[in-house]
This record gives C-alpha cells, structure tokens and sequence, in this order.
C-alpha cells in the first residue's frame, strides 16, 4: 500500500506527462485527437512503470518514433527503468533493445531520411534513454552502497556495544568477589565485636546504647554490601519493585526508600546528633530507583555532616511537590572543622544516580556557614525503572529507553532500509557490483560526450552546407556567371537540404536551380524559408526566395 505522499507525488507526475504529451503532440502539428490519446497514453504508462520498468521502456521507445508525444515521457521511464531493472546484464540488454526499437522505427517512419540525418538521430536517441538510463542506475547503486555502509556500521556498534559489556561484567564480577572476601569479613568481625561488647556487664547504660548503634550500623552496612555484591555479579538491580521488602531476603532488614530516612534520623540522634524530619506536601508515592535516590540523598547528605561538621544540627527536609520530591539534607555551622579530606566521590555518584531517575542534585555552602545538599526526584522516571547500569549522556551506545532493563536496544537511529545488507552483498556477488556500474557508466558517458561533441560539429558543417544568410541572398545579381555565383554560395548538398519542398514555384524552362536554406526562422514550424538560384546557359536567369514545406 502506497503512502498517501507517494500517490499524490504519481498522480501529480502522471498529469504532468499527460500534459506535455498532449503540448508535444500539438507543436508536431498532430491531430488534436491523436495529441490527447497519446498523451492519456503517456500518463497511463507512467503509472506502471514501477511495476513493469522494463515493458513500459520498450513501449515508450517504440511510441516515440510516430510520435513525439512520447519524448517526455521516454526520459522519465529510461530513469525509473535504469534504478528498477535488476541485474548489469539484464539492464544492457533492455536498454540495447529499447534504442534499436526506437532507432528502427524512425528509420521506416521517415521514409526520406538520409543516412546523416540517421545518424544524428540515433545519437539524440542514444542520449534520451542511455544518459537518463545512467543516471537511475548511479543513483540507486550509490544508495544501495549508503545502506549497506550504514548496516556495517550498526553492525560494528552492536558488537562493540557487546564487548564493552561483557568486559563490563568480567570487571563486576571481580570487584564483588573483592569486596566479599575483604569487606564482608571486616564487617563480620565488627558486628561479633560489637554484639559480645554490647552484654558486657562492665559498661554502662549509655556505652551499651553507643555500642548498639555501631551493631547496627554494621549490620545494616552488611545488608547493603550484599545487595551490591548481587548488583556488581548479576548485572541488574537489586531494588525490589513496589510492594517487595526493601531490605532484600530479610524482612528485619532496614529500609531504603523514602520510608527508611526516619531509622537513619533515629541512628544520628543515638550518636549525639539533633536532627530534625519537616514534611510538606500530599504525599505520594515514587518509582523504585527514585525512592531509593531520595534515601541516599539523606544518607549522604548525613554522612557528610558526620564527617564535617561533627556537632552540628541537621535538618532534613521532604517537600512533595506536584511534579517531584524535593529532599534536602542541611547542617548548620561549626565552630571548628573536621579538617577530614573529601574526595567528593560521593556527591559525584550521587549525581549521576540522580540522572538517571531524571532528577537533579545541587549541594553548596548556606547562608549562616552550613552546608546544603538537595535533590529534586521525579515521581515517575523515565523508562525502565529497574535499569540500574545506563550509560553517561556522552557514551556511544546511545541506548534506547524502550525494553526490559538486560536487553539490547537499537544502537541507531536509521530507520526504514529499503535493503537488507545480505541482499547487497548477494547482489555485489552476482556481478552488479557498485564499482562495475560505475565503470561502466563512466565508460558510457565519456562516449556519450565524445559523440555530443561529434554531432555538434557534424551539424555545423552540415548547416554550413546548406543554409545562407539573407545578405548573401541579397548580393548575389541576375546576369552574374554560373561559375561566381556557385563559388560565392555553398554547394548545398547536405542531408539538411531536402530540395525546395511543397509550394517552391515552378522552375524556368531549360534551366538547372541551387535550392539553399535559409538561417532565419520560418512564419510557422512547417515553414522553411528557401533561397533558388537558377541557372542557364552559364549565367544567372533567376532567384527566388519563398517558404516550403
């Protein structure tokens, strides 16, 4: 089914021949009947010869010897024939027959052509089907080699795009395993420490209570460290979706989403520090990987003021607007800083996991000498939510959003291939290879050109031979020697000069006529205008000067 484009874009070109078919018909001086049936004729041909490039060549080229209603039509389907006809030995041998059928059929319609005139007018024929011919073909053989380009070059991204990732994954693999063996045990040896030291009997209330908090900091640091482990080894997220336990197997496990920032607020107070909780908003629920971006927010945003500003109040803000969350994490100043170096290693995946839900991160000095750390998270994120490893904005991939999170997506954008890459390569196989029709359209053209410049100079001479100017017609007297006369004007025998033609007035009794064309233009395109020069008894009798047909 053809796009509604495509149909008006045919139906536009069809009535166009029609047109032109009928215009030509008219200026040969056909009859009006036969101008119009040939140029519905024209305009019917040009709507099959998608379907049939080769059948509407032959009848175009046959058409346009009785009729010259056909020419414009002829240049149209010599180019769709030359882009459709598949094959370099097929496309040779139907153009080759559609120029002997033309030339053949001008050849018996003009029953008073010369050989000259013949030859003039199989070089215009060879240039009306072979150069548009040429010209299709070029243009879809360099298409075909664009595509073929174009699906290499897909194909090389998708296979480096599959390397990457499976180095991507080797390198996983081998940071989980690192991190198990050696973070895993020191966390393990820190929560038997801190457990044993929690019952001792030898301390007090409040260095029992100190001595829980670190238990459960080293717990939960193990939960998260074995969410990782699953994350670097698996290659997906290890977030749970909506309604799952957001501590992995374990249901005591803390939470990490928006419903986890009350036990992190809860675990700073138990080490000294006043933090505040303020809500704003109708609360609402968010996507997986941006509920879990506004707990590390918080987290983070804690965990730096531990470290800089120890001592200091924090508050930390939930403010639910209509299209996003905005989670703000503020300390206030301190009189003495840590001096504890920050390779802001943090912030900096904080950002990045931020953009990947869509959202922003933002953190700065405040006012009164505190810090500020805020992100804005957007309630629904955009594609997969449970894509956690996205490539950065300048990766190559470009990776599509469409697609569970694991499988590949396009690497480009290039859309609608008229041809496969195999059906390229099978064609360059089969002998219709890019560079043969280039040759060969090379080859053509240069003899096409040198055959141009031949039949320009041939008519120059020919029309040398043949025509005068009036002036010349002018200067020549009755009375002037047959010999003069003839050696002032050309001799005039030239495949142009036909004889003087219908309506030429009878010749003097007993005399021999030099009959010449002249240069200029005729009342009509039926009407040439003529010189005769009569002759006898050695000396000029008559000229005359009249318009035949």
């Amino acid at each position: 089914m053809w796009p509604a484009r495509r149909v008006v874009g045919e139906t536009f070109l069809s009535l166009a021949l029609a047109l032109s078919g009928v215009g030509a018909g008219l200026l040969d001086d056909e009859n009006a009947a036969v101008a119009v049936g040939v140029g519905l004729l024209a305009g019917l041909l040009s709507l099959l010869r998608r379907a049939l490039p080769a059948s509407v060549l032959l009848a175009a080229a046959a058409g346009s010897a009785p009729f010259f209603g056909f020419a414009p039509l002829l240049l149209v389907v010599a180019w769709s024939a030359g882009r459709r006809i598949d094959g370099l030995g097929r496309a040779c041998g139907v153009f080759a027959l559609a120029y002997g059928l033309a030339l053949g059929l001008t050849a018996a319609w003009e029953s008073h052509a010369s050989l000259p005139l013949l030859a003039v007018a199989g070089m215009f024929i060879l240039v009306a089907i072979v150069v548009p011919g040429l010209a299709g073909r070029y243009w879809s053989q360099r298409r075909t080699l664009t595509d073929t380009l174009h699906e290499y070059n897909a194909q090389l991204l998708r296979e480096r795009a599959m390397i990457v990732g499976q180095a991507r994954m080797l390198e996983r693999q081998r940071i989980a395993q690192d991190m198990h063996d050696s973070l895993g045990h020191q966390l393990a040896l820190i929560a038997v420490h801190t457990g044993a030291l929690e019952v001792d009997r030898a301390l007090t209330d409040q260095q029992r209570e100190a001595v829980g908090v670190l238990r459960e900091a080293s717990v939960a640091a193990m939960h998260e460290l074995r969410d990782v482990v699953g994350v670097l080894r698996d290659g997906a997220d290890a977030t749970p979706a909506a309604g799952a336990p957001q501590g992995g197997d374990d249901p005591g496990a803390p939470s990490r989403g928006v419903a986890g920032i009350d036990d992190l607020a809860e675990t700073s107070r138990k080490a000294g520090t006043a933090v505040e909780i303020r809500r704003s908003g109708e609360v609402r629920p968010l996507a997986t990987t941006a509920d879990h971006a506004a707990y590390r927010v918080v987290q983070e945003g804690l965990t730096n003021a531990h470290k800089h500003a120890p001592g200091a109040s924090i508050s930390i803000g939930l403010r639910y607007e209509p299209d996003s969350l905005v989670v703000e994490v503020a300390n206030g100043p301190v009189a003495a800083p840590s001096g504890v170096a920050s390779g802001g290693q943090g912030l900096t995946g904080l950002a990045e996991r931020a953009r990947l839900v869509g959202g922003m991160v933002h953190a700065g000095p405040t006012a009164d000498g505190g810090f500020r750390l805020a992100g804005v998270l957007p309630y629904n994120s955009p594609g997969d939510a449970r894509k956690t490893f996205v490539a950065p904005q300048d990766d190559f991939r470009a990776q599509s959003p469409a697609g569970p999170g694991g499988e590949a997506g396009p690497v480009i954008e290039w859309n609608g291939l008229p041809k496969e890459l195999a059906r390229a390569v099978n064609r360059t196989k089969r002998g219709n290879g890019i560079a043969i029709g280039c040759g060969v359209a090379a080859l053509i053209g240069v003899v096409l050109l040198i055959a141009v410049v031949v039949g320009v100079v041939f008519l120059v001479r020919e029309a040398d031979k043949a025509m005068i100017e009036p002036a010349q017609y002018e200067a020549v007297k009755i009375g002037q020697s047959e010999r003069s006369v003839r050696d002032a004007l050309p001799h005039g025998d030239s495949f142009m000069n036909t004889g003087p033609g219908a309506g030429a007035p009878p010749e003097p009794d007993g005399s021999t006529c030099l009959t010449l064309l002249s240069s200029e233009i005729g009342s009509s395109l039926d009407a040439d205008p003529v010189f005769r020069f009569c002759f006898k008894d050695g000396k000029l009798i008559e000229k005359k000067s009249f318009e035949a047909t």
